[in-house]
């Protein structure tokens, strides 16, 4: 969460310490990513469970089951997950149209270490009242911002090519942390019924599977 500060309010210094830092992939995954991403479900899942979320439809505050909040920020966590690695890949792609030889490491640190101000203001949504839209919003505009300096720290783009770069991975990361959102908020607003789709019923199988 510090790191997410610093890149907000101290940009240009913080992407040069991660640039040498010189992080490995799995580092950045499973000491930076992966527990910045359950700080965010936990709480916000702590809230749901205990505050509830104003449901659009009916203009209610429902307050969710332990199991509702289990399957939900288990579903959360693997979209974002996934889509964390996609959007990496896709920025890997782009960097070599345009002639680049980045490998997968140096995208993946640009879009998980881009994306910290989305999941820090994620937090915002243990407010029952708090849309979701309103925080992936406000998250989304600040990645984007401090990717400007931090995508040509981490990525090296040709200067000719680094503008370009830069927008279609503004673009993919608008995207698909979008459709993520998307699906998510549906739920939390009580407009699509997560509790009874196939992948729930899924996950809660496997995990009553480690119920002793």
């Amino acid at each position: 969460m510090i790191k997410a500060l610093l890149l907000i309010f101290e940009s240009g210094p913080a992407w040069d310490r991660v640039v040498q830092a010189k992080r490995s992939l799995f580092f950045v995954l499973m000491v930076y990513l992966v527990p910045m991403i359950l700080i965010t479900t936990i709480v916000e899942g702590w809230a749901l469970e205990h505050w509830g979320k104003l449901q659009g439809r009916i203009q209610e505050v429902k307050v969710f089951t332990a199991n509702e909040v289990l399957a939900y920020e288990t579903v959360q966590f693997l979209f974002l997950l996934v889509a964390i690695l996609v959007c990496a890949r896709f920025v890997q792609i782009v960097t070599q149209t345009f002639h680049g030889r980045q490998t997968f490491t140096q995208s993946f640190k640009a879009v998980a270490y881009g994306l910290s101000p989305m999941f820090l203001l994620k937090l915002l949504d243990i407010a029952p009242t708090m849309n979701p839209w309103v925080t992936w919003s406000l998250g989304i505009v600040l990645s984007v911002w401090i990717l400007y300096q931090g995508l040509p720290r981490i990525m090296t783009p040709d200067p000719t090519h680094a503008f370009g770069v830069y927008l279609v991975t503004a673009l993919v990361l608008i995207l698909a942390t979008g459709m993520v959102r998307t699906l998510t908020a549906l739920y939390l607003l009580g407009w699509i019924d997560l509790n009874h789709s196939y992948l729930t019923r899924e996950i809660m199988q496997l995990i009553a599977q480690f119920h002793f």
